[in-house]
C-alpha cells in the first residue's frame, strides 16, 4: 500500500508539472501573440494630430479601384461605413458602381430594385444570401441608392454588383431568363435544376460541361448591337456558375487551395465589373468586403495563393488600387453558431492605432498613412508590425468559441 501511495503521489506530481509547463507555454504564446487585455496605445495626441473624420477621406487621381475593407463580418459600424464612404465616392468622385462581397445573382436582385424594381429594401438585402447583409444598415444603403437613382440624370444612375460566386439560385435564374430573351436554347440548362437545388441526375462534372458548352455557344454567337450586352451578361452568368462548381470541386479535392481559387475568381469578376463601367465612361469603381480579401499584399497560408486585393494590384498597378483597411478597438460582433442562431460577442483588436482613436473619443476616424512624418513614433507603428482584429463569419460556439475566448490572438492578424 505504501508503495502504491508513493506511486500515486509521483503521478500527481508529474501531472502538476505538466499542467504548470502547459500554463507557462500558453503564457509565452499569449505574450508573443498579444496577451491579455487591450494592449498598448499609440500616443493619443500624436494620433489626433493626423487623424481626421470620415468626410475628409481623399482618393488619389489615378485610382481605378477603391476598396473598403472590414475587419469583421458582423458589426454594425462597418455596415454603416459602407454607406458613409460610398456617398463620398458618389458625390465627390463621380463613382457610380458599388460592388460587394456577395454573389452576382443576388446582388443583381438589388440592382434591379434600386432601378425601380418591385419589393422592399429588406427583401432586396435578403436576396444577397448572407446573413451578414440582412441588416437595417444594408437596407438603408440600398434605400439611399434607390432614392438617388429616382432623380439621377440619364446614364448617371448607380449600379449594384456582386463579385462572389458561393450561391447559385439567382445567377441560375437570371441566366435562364437571359437565354430565353435571346431566343437561345435553354432546355439542357433547365434540366440541371430541381427547384432551389441542383438536380441529383447530374453530378458536378456534368454541370460544368453544360455550362462550358453553353458559354462557348454564347461567346461565338453574332448578334445585333442591341443584344451584345445581353449576351455578355449571359456569358458572365455562365462564368459565375462555372466558378461555383469549380469551387465545389476544390473544397472537396484540395481544401488548402480552395480559398485562393475563390479569391482568383473574385478578382476576375471585379475586373469584369470595372470593364463594364469603363464602357459607360466611368473609370473608377468602389468595392467592399473583408480586409482579408481586399488587402493589397496579402497571401493565404504558405504564401502561394494571393488574396483578391493582391491579384488586382498586380493587374492594374499599385497606384491604381487604393485600399482602405479598417479596424476596431472594441467591438460587439453578431456571430453565427453551429445551430444557425446568432449571438453577440465582444472582442478587442489590440491595435494601438485603434486604441488611440478610442481614447480620443472618435466613433470613426480616418488616418492617411502618407501624411505621417517618417521620424515620428506613429510612423514606426504604421510601417511596422501591429495587431489588427480579423473576424469572418465563424461559428462562436463549440471548440471554435472556446478557442476565440481563451486565445484572443486567434481573431487577430499580425
Amino acid at each position: 500500500m505504501k508503495s502504491k501511495k508513493k506511486k500515486n503521489t509521483a503521478v500527481r506530481r508529474i501531472v502538476v508539472i505538466c499542467i504548470l509547463a502547459a500554463l507557462v507555454l500558453i503564457g509565452a504564446v499569449f505574450s508573443h501573440f498579444g496577451g491579455f487585455g487591450t494592449g498598448e496605445s499609440a500616443d493619443p495626441e500624436e494620433f489626433a494630430a493626423y487623424a481626421g473624420q470620415i468626410s475628409e477621406i481623399t482618393i488619389p487621381e489615378n485610382t481605378r479601384i477603391i476598396a473598403l475593407g472590414e475587419a469583421t463580418h458582423g458589426n454594425r459600424e462597418f455596415q454603416q461605413l459602407k454607406l458613409d464612404v460610398f456617398q463620398i465616392m458618389v458625390e465627390q468622385y463621380g463613382i457610380r458602381a458599388f460592388a460587394l462581397e456577395g454573389d452576382y445573382g443576388g446582388c443583381e436582385v438589388v440592382n434591379r430594385y434600386i432601378h425601380g424594381g418591385e419589393g422592399t429594401a429588406k427583401e432586396a438585402a435578403a436576396a444577397i444570401g448572407f446573413a451578414i447583409y440582412r441588416t437595417g444598415e444594408m437596407e438603408e444603403l440600398i434605400s439611399w441608392m434607390r432614392s438617388y437613382n429616382e432623380t439621377a440624370a440619364d446614364g448617371d444612375d448607380i449600379r449594384f454588383y456582386g463579385f462572389d460566386m458561393q450561391r447559385t439560385e439567382y445567377s441560375y435564374q437570371f441566366l435562364l431568363e437571359g437565354l430565353k430573351s435571346l431566343g437561345h436554347d435553354a432546355e439542357e440548362l433547365e434540366k440541371l435544376r430541381d427547384g432551389g437545388d441542383w438536380s441529383a441526375l447530374y453530378d458536378c462534372e456534368e454541370r460544368i460541361l453544360v455550362f462550358t458548352e453553353l458559354r462557348q455557344d454564347l461567346s461565338e454567337r453574332t448578334s445585333a448591337s442591341d443584344t451584345d450586352q445581353a449576351i455578355e451578361t449571359a456569358v458572365h452568368l455562365a462564368d459565375i456558375l462555372l466558378q461555383n462548381q469549380a469551387m465545389e470541386k476544390a473544397y472537396e479535392e484540395n481544401f488548402a487551395d480552395a480559398n485562393g481559387i475563390r479569391d482568383q475568381y473574385m478578382a476576375d469578376n471585379t475586373m469584369w465589373i470595372l470593364a463594364q463601367e469603363e464602357k459607360r465612361g466611368n473609370d473608377r469603381i468602389f468595392i467592399t468586403g473583408h480586409n482579408g480579401h481586399l488587402q493589397q499584399s496579402g497571401t493565404y497560408v504558405g504564401g502561394e495563393n494571393k488574396v483578391m486585393g493582391n491579384l488586382l494590384t498586380d493587374r492594374i498597378g499599385r497606384e491604381a488600387y487604393f485600399a482602405i483597411g479598417t479596424d476596431f478597438y472594441k467591438t460587439t460582433c453578431n456571430c453565427p453558431t453551429s445551430s444557425g442562431k446568432r449571438v453577440n460577442r465582444t472582442f478587442y483588436s489590440r491595435d494601438p492605432l485603434a486604441k488611440a482613436s478610442g481614447k480620443n473619443g472618435y466613433d470613426f476616424s480616418w488616418l492617411d498613412f502618407s501624411t505621417i512624418p517618417a521620424d515620428s513614433s506613429l510612423a514606426e507603428m504604421v510601417n511596422g508590425y501591429i495587431f489588427m482584429g480579423s473576424l469572418g463569419d465563424n461559428p462562436m460556439d463549440g471548440l471554435n468559441g472556446i478557442v476565440f475566448r481563451i486565445l484572443p490572438y486567434a481573431y487577430r492578424v499580425w
